[in-house]
């Protein structure tokens, strides 16, 4: 007869452990000396033309969502004329009149502020 062995859980490596450790010490260490001894970088141009520059890069990135949704407005409305759905083709409109709100919404902006 065979003798029924007991299972052992086996002992933590203390060397992987340490090594692990280690490593993740030099990479914290790395990391922190790469971000103190990075160069500062100063602007040297006018920060207004920056910031303008900026926000056209999101109005057109805003301009851009507002014509995808413009765009799905009218395929959803087109889908409900030819499903005679009227809910679908409600959701429709109201998705082209968002759509175009969110197109349009740098020159609504201009026209609220003046």
């Amino acid at each position: 007869m065979r003798k029924t062995q007991k299972h052992q859980t086996p002992e933590p490596n203390r060397d992987a452990e340490r090594r692990v450790r280690r490593g993740c010490l030099a990479f914290a260490i790395c990391l922190l000396a790469v971000v103190m001894l990075a160069p500062n970088a100063f602007a040297t141009g006018d920060p207004i033309q920056t910031i303008n520059k900026l926000s056209d890069f999101i109005f057109g990135a805003i301009k851009a969502v507002g014509l995808i949704l413009l765009g799905f407005g009218i395929v959803q409305i087109g889908l409900s004329l030819k499903s005679h759905d009227p809910s679908q083709r409600a959701n429709g409109f109201l998705t082209l009149f968002g759509g175009v709100v969110i197109f349009f919404a740098k020159e609504l902006l201009d026209l609220i502020t003046g």
